[in-house]
Parts: C-alpha cells; structure tokens; sequence
C-alpha cells in the first residue's frame, strides 16, 4: 500500500526525496521533543534510509503526509520497533507545528489503526507516548487503543497503549 487518503490528508510511501521536509520536521525543537529530541540533518538522512529499508523488509512502513492542497504536514506509519527488548508494531506520526489541535493526528492514528489490523491483519499495534505528552494520550483513546503499560524510552516516562486485532 503505496499510499492512502483520509478527508483532509493524502499519505505516499516515504522515498529520498521526501529528506528536505523531513530534516525541517526533525529540526524543529517543539516537534521534536517526543520524538528522543532534534535530529541533525544527517541523522535524519539515515532515519529516512532505515524507514525505506523497513517497507522494504516488511512491505509497510512511514508515508509523508499531505494537505489537500500538496503542502508536506508531517509524516506517520506503523513500523517495527524494539521496547524493552520485545518486537513491536508502533503506529507513529509527527505534524508540522502549525497543524497541531485540528484533529489531524486522530484523523490519522484511525486510519493507520484500520491499515495495520484490517488491512495488514496485524495481532496488535502499539502507541507511545511521553507522559509529558498529554495531547496524545486522547489521540489513542479515541482510536480505542487501552492503556497497557509505563516503560522508559530515550530516558523518559512512557506509557504504551495497544489494540488488538
């Protein structure tokens, strides 16, 4: 699945030329709080190489996300990750600040939701979120993810929510 499409967002398969507007995402400090800080532009050329690889490997993994109009507004997808040494399938999105409090993460986390348990028949997906992150934590509510757990990542508090299948 190349890509999809909510109400107000178009997602593509993340690719090389996506790295400009993924380093401007990674460079901001208030995005970038959550996600285990700013990443220098070079660290986010490997990030995106180590997400192409991911579809590659699994066949799913991050698209670049975009408004109605073509304008890039973040990036999101469901991806294997290692917390506390087990293999899990995160969903994950990231928005330019200035779409922040419309609704697009929920609009977002629902589909990713639908993708990875209807389309993909995944078991289970997860959601992480830094307990300093109290936007999220309704994101996965309303998605119908419960809350399974409190863990440490990159140093700070988190909680893991799930779904199942």
């Amino acid at each position: 699945m190349d890509h999809f499409h909510t109400n107000r967002l178009t997602a593509e398969k993340l690719r090389d030329d996506d790295l400009a507007d993924l380093v401007t995402l990674h460079l901001d400090a208030d995005v970038s709080r959550y996600l285990g800080g700013v990443r220098a532009p070079d660290i986010t050329q490997t990030y995106l190489a180590t997400n192409m690889a991911h579809w590659d490997q699994h066949g799913f993994g991050l698209w670049t996300l975009r408004t109605q109009d073509g304008t890039f507004a973040g990036r999101a997808g469901i991806r294997h990750i290692l917390v506390d040494n087990v293999d899990e399938i995160e969903i994950a999105y990231a928005f330019k600040r200035e779409l922040w409090g419309r609704g697009f993460a929920s609009e977002i986390a629902t589909a990713l939701t639908d993708i990875g348990l209807s389309q993909l028949k995944l078991p289970s997906l997860i959601g992480i979120v830094f307990v300093s992150n109290g936007a999220s934590r309704p994101v996965l509510e309303k998605s119908n993810y419960l809350l399974e757990r409190s863990t440490i990542r990159h140093g700070e508090d988190v909680v893991i929510y799930r779904i199942r299948r």
